[in-house]
């Protein structure tokens, strides 16, 4: 399974870069969920001008990589083409994590600190991505057909510099961010122990994510991984490889990281490969680091006692979460803060998605838990 020392540094690195993500949500409550939440129920725009700073962290960073030759590959793996996918996509996704309370990190990190509904919500997204080994034969082609033929980043479709265009766009979201600084719309006031400002959080993830692309070659992700877990479900119950969708056996990915030319491939499949080995720790890394920050802070405890119509929910927001990652491909995380950074057009597509999602999502949670 692991046997080189780079394949010790990279599970060691990945799963260090999940412990210090899951504290930093948990003390800040940062999710990325409740940004596109939070603007139709509550009107409320401060979740969203934190994503901001932490696109314009990657985006900085992850162009101060590419400049460098420190990049395997641009776009990184698994970010193909822009598709309409996308668009649809991003917009179940948003949907679904908006009836889960949370997105596939969100989840994970409330997980780690006792939530039950999202240990519940998480079994969705296994669950989602599980389901969509039977689509994907008819929905594979129909993502081909809808694939746009241009470049697969906004500055190469409208033929100028990518340099050029992401400075200026970083000087555009600078002065975003100055300005809410400035008139304090940034902060969040707060006494409690150990409460971490979002904005120190949106610097941390920011900074997280270029060093998951420095070591494995990729932005942080985790639906890949739930995929796995979701075959490996699949080939207990349906052990005859007749019965196993072909989807389970497709690579995803098959490149080599830059530093310690480390080759990397992998996909769904059940069986230990690169995917393994990047995301398995880190989601590990994401619930402990959490778990750890709330006994810290003398807050854990297991909450189970609540209704069970928030028992459903988050079993049916996580399950179209999961599918949609599949649909996409690609979560929330994956594209809004490793996608948008690069200004990938299927990013671009997703996070648009989120919004009319979110927007539904969040009418038919007001109505149902009122």
């Amino acid at each position: 399974m692991i046997g080189s020392p780079w394949e010790i540094g990279i599970f060691c690195g990945t799963l260090l870069l999940g412990l210090v993500a899951g504290w930093v949500m948990h003390r800040s409550d940062f999710c990325l969920a409740s940004a596109f939440r939070d603007l139709f129920l509550f009107r409320s725009t401060f979740m969203l001008r934190q994503i901001v700073l932490t696109v314009l962290v990657g985006l900085v960073l992850f162009e101060a990589l590419r400049l460098s030759a420190l990049v395997a590959e641009m776009p990184f793996p698994m970010m193909g083409p822009a598709s309409w996918t996308h668009l649809l996509g991003g917009a179940v996704f948003g949907f679904g994590m908006v009836l889960a309370g949370g997105c596939v990190f969100g989840t994970l990190y409330k997980a780690g600190a006792g939530s039950a509904t999202s240990l519940t919500a998480i079994g969705g997204i296994v669950s989602g991505c599980m389901i969509y080994g039977w689509i994907h034969p008819w929905w594979q082609p129909l993502r081909e057909r809808l694939t746009w033929s241009t470049s697969w980043g906004l500055p190469g479709a409208l033929g100028v510099s990518a340099l050029l265009f992401k400075a200026v766009t970083a000087v555009f979201l600078l002065a975003m961010v100055l300005y809410w600084f400035q008139h304090g719309t940034l902060r969040r006031a707060a006494h409690a122990q150990g409460y971490l400002q979002p904005w120190h959080a949106a610097l941390a993830l920011g900074t997280i994510g270029a060093l998951s692309v420095l070591l494995v070659g990729m932005p942080l992700g985790l639906t890949t991984a739930y995929t796995k877990v979701g075959a490996w479900l699949v080939t207990l119950a349906a052990p005859h490889s007749a019965q196993v969708p072909d989807y389970f056996s497709t690579i995803a990915m098959d490149f080599r990281t830059v530093l310690g030319a480390m080759p990397l491939a992998g996909g769904p499949s059940p069986h230990w490969d690169g995917i393994s080995l990047v995301q398995y720790p880190l989601i590990l890394g994401v619930f402990i680091g959490s778990a750890l920050s709330a006994v810290r802070l003398g807050e854990w405890h297991f909450r189970w006692r609540l209704p069970s119509n928030q028992y459903l929910l988050a079993l049916a927001g996580g399950v179209m979460m999961g599918l949609a990652s599949r649909l996409a491909p690609g979560c929330n995380v994956w594209h809004v803060l490793g996608g948008l950074p690069i200004l990938a057009i299927g990013s671009i597509l997703f996070t648009l998605g989120l919004f009319p999602g979110a927007w539904l999502g969040a009418r038919v949670i007001t109505r149902l838990l009122a």
